[in-house]
């Protein structure tokens, strides 16, 4: 017997809801599993569930699904639904596998669902590992992330903050490349400029986070809604 995958439908359009969960339901390897009607809601059903597929709109209120791409870089794999086609080569830069223009006829979404059905069934069959430590080249050595209490971009280097008095390690490398790492390790961007480690987290307001050794960290207005769905202390 074949796979089926959990499915999560995200738009702030019920007709859009309506049509693409009737489609889930005649597909034999897909489960409708949920909606949200936004990013925030979408969020915090991810945080509850695991899901192996997203259908996701672009166009929607607090949170759109570009802004919910770039802060989520490990998600179930992502069909974007978007009424408008200037978005298509965006998508494609978020790892979305496909995009569908509304209305979505069957045969479309049948369409990207076999694509995105080839992505489920590669996941399933080669689980990923959450990393342990840091990895920037080949020279550099490799950093304990347990060591880590925030990250800094600083250009096209980014600055390693650790726990070990007030040394700090700067490497060529990208925010992004670093995020993509350490995003399942319990590491959370907050800004444009910082990654911080959640384990280290003192505590949270609007606008900026305190770390445990006392360091404040500026938070992002479209960081702010993702941080917000972390337990207070």
């Amino acid at each position: 017997m074949q796979t089926t995958y959990r499915c999560l439908i995200v738009d702030d359009e019920q007709p859009a809801h309506n049509v693409i969960r009737s489609h889930i339901q005649k597909h034999e390897r897909l489960e409708y599993a949920a909606s949200a009607h936004n990013g925030v809601e979408a969020l915090k059903l991810m945080a509850e569930q695991e899901f192996d597929m997203l259908f996701l709109d672009i166009n929607m209120p607090l949170l759109n699904g570009v802004e919910l791409m770039e802060q989520l870089s490990l998600r179930p794999v992502t069909i974007v639904t978007t009424a408008y086609t200037d978005f298509a080569l965006e998508s494609y830069t978020h790892d979305a596998v496909d995009y569908l223009i509304k209305p979505i006829s069957l045969m479309a979404f049948n369409k990207a669902v076999q694509k995105a059905i080839i992505f489920c069934d590669a996941k399933r069959s080669a689980p990923m590992d959450v990393n342990t430590h840091l990895k920037i080249n080949k020279t550099d050595p490799e950093i304990a992330l347990t060591d880590v209490l925030y990250i800094e971009s600083l250009g096209n280097y980014v600055k390693i903050h650790l726990t070990s008095d007030t040394r700090a390690v700067v490497v060529y490398a990208s925010l992004l490349a670093i995020h993509d790492q350490v995003n399942a390790a319990g590491f959370i961007r907050v800004h444009k400029s910082y990654i911080a480690n959640t384990a280290h987290v003192q505590s949270f307001t609007v606008g900026e986070i305190v770390l445990k050794n006392g360091v404040t960290l500026p938070v992002g207005r479209k960081y702010q809604i993702l941080l917000n769905q972390l337990p207070k202390n």
